[in-house]
């Protein structure tokens, strides 16, 4: 038996969101990941606050309102990453908002004169964005501080790793480790270029394929995508897509034309029909608590789903 009273296993932003609220509800904590942090699927998140690709509905709502609140309270500090962002999204046929929607302060639908052209539908609102490599740095941080520490190491069963609670927060690992054919890879790309003064995003939902077109602006860079290749699992960019993307969206914002292009980035969103959260008994009394499948809404998800976890582990 290990000297913490829990090993979370997963150092993405689900997995170190857990790990601070474990830590910070007095448990001693230590993480394991295949990986390390910056280079976890979390960093190539957009981001911006909104359970998409994700259920139950009921169940993402209630934790994306717990998450809405702790992030709108991390705007504040300069180095989370965190800040608030308004900007549209347009479609080119009649959708309808999505009912988070209703959870924002400042929301409206948009009429025919905000709509560009060949776009029938949308809506306007403020959320919290994340700048996805400084808040994996801010979260790490933060966990440091509460004396928790980060080990990659290849976990080759869940049921050997040696701790009273042990917690399953890997994410698309999670469909080779547990095993769980029902998590299925989602493959999304984007491109991160210098900022030229863009202060709004943009998301068009194109016909609701697997490309489509969005932008979200930080103080310093741009993030542009974007993809959505269900059970693609490739990790190199494909500058294909990256040409694509640069394209379609230097065709809505133009002063993109000259940006110098930053990075680009893959991730694997760990689409399941349902995100997993609940326990299973492991031999000696212990337990082994699952945290996965949270699709493309790991930040928005993650404050909820930790505070939830945390309060079933101390129960």
């Amino acid at each position: 038996m290990t000297d913490v009273d829990a090993v979370v296993v997963g150092a993405g932003v689900v997995g170190l969101t857990t790990a601070i609220s474990l830590a910070e509800a007095g448990l001693s904590t230590r993480i394991v990941s295949a990986t390390p942090p910056p280079a976890a699927t979390s960093v190539a998140a957009g981001a911006i606050w909104g359970p998409v690709r994700c259920g139950p509905p009921q169940r993402c709502l209630a934790w994306s309102r717990s998450a809405l609140d702790v992030l709108s309270g991390l705007a504040a500090d300069p180095d989370s990453g965190v800040h608030f962002v308004s900007g549209r999204e347009v479609a080119a046929h009649h959708a309808t908002p999505p009912d988070w929607l209703t959870l924002l302060p400042e929301t409206r639908l948009l009429g025919p004169g905000d709509l560009p052209p060949g776009f029938v539908s949308g809506w306007a609102y403020t959320a919290p964005a994340m700048n996805m490599p400084v808040y994996l740095e801010y979260l790490l941080a933060r966990y440091a501080a509460l004396g928790g520490s980060v080990t990659v190491e290849t976990v080759a069963s869940l049921a050997d790793v040696a701790a009273p609670v042990v917690v399953n927060c890997t994410g698309i690992g999670a469909r080779d480790l547990v095993p769980d054919e029902s998590v299925v890879p989602v493959r999304g790309q984007v491109v991160v270029v210098e900022n030229p003064g863009i202060s709004e995003f943009y998301l068009d939902h194109g016909d609701d394929g697997a490309d489509y077109r969005y932008l979200f602006p930080h103080p310093d860079v741009v993030v542009l995508g974007g993809t959505a290749y269900e059970g693609a699992s490739d990790m190199a960019p494909r500058p294909e897509v990256s040409d694509r993307i640069l394209r379609d969206l230097t065709a809505v914002f133009p002063s993109l034309r000259d940006a110098r292009v930053i990075a680009e980035r893959v991730g694997l969103r760990p689409v399941r029909p349902t995100v997993r959260l609940e326990a299973e008994s492991l031999s000696g009394g212990r337990l082994l608590w699952h945290n996965y499948g949270h699709g493309g809404a790991g930040v928005t998800l993650s404050w909820g789903c930790a505070a939830e976890l945390t309060a079933g582990v101390l129960a």
